[in-house]
């Protein structure tokens, strides 16, 4: 009888907790889907209202924030022509340009991951640490849906 009642009350609570569930991630969807619709209409005008930045503050971001969307395009140029390389065949491809393929888009992690050094260690000098943290949490995340999107989009090499 008590396995019973246990299994009663665990199903209550899982009925219970299947909505709030289904909120939770609808919710999630709703602020990534916000913080993804930002960051293609303006970015620089949604990085802006996220820091509030003073006008001391926004001389010195400003010249660091376009030098690293300089380096971050050029960066998603190189991902980008390695994923048209991986997609453009409806083929199967040899090991060798499967390869080449690989190591172009692991040198363009790479890349990026220098450039983004580059911007932590010089935004939390240029910055109120609070704010730098704010500002890379915030292009984490951008980054994170650009990689989602990719991901979501891009078929896996034949």
């Amino acid at each position: 009888m008590n396995k019973t009642v246990a299994a009663i009350v665990f199903g209550a609570t899982m009925l219970s907790a299947t909505p709030s569930w289904a909120e939770e991630k609808n919710t999630e969807s709703t602020e990534l889907q916000t913080l993804r619709n930002a960051a293609r209409s303006d970015k620089r005008a949604f990085v802006q209202s996220t820091l509030q930045l003073t006008p001391a503050e926004a001389k010195k971001f400003w010249p660091l924030y376009d030098a690293y969307q300089r380096d971050l395009d050029m960066n998603v140029r190189q991902r980008t022509r390695a994923l048209e390389g991986m997609i453009a065949w409806d083929k199967p491809v040899s090991d060798r340009y499967a390869r080449i393929l690989a190591n172009e888009l692991i040198a363009s992690d790479e890349a990026e991951i220098k450039s983004r050094r580059t911007l932590h260690n010089r935004v939390l000098r240029a910055l109120p640490a609070k704010k730098a943290a704010r500002y890379l949490q915030l292009e984490s995340k951008l980054r994170a849906i650009y990689a989602y999107d990719i991901a979501t989009t891009i078929p896996l090499i034949k």
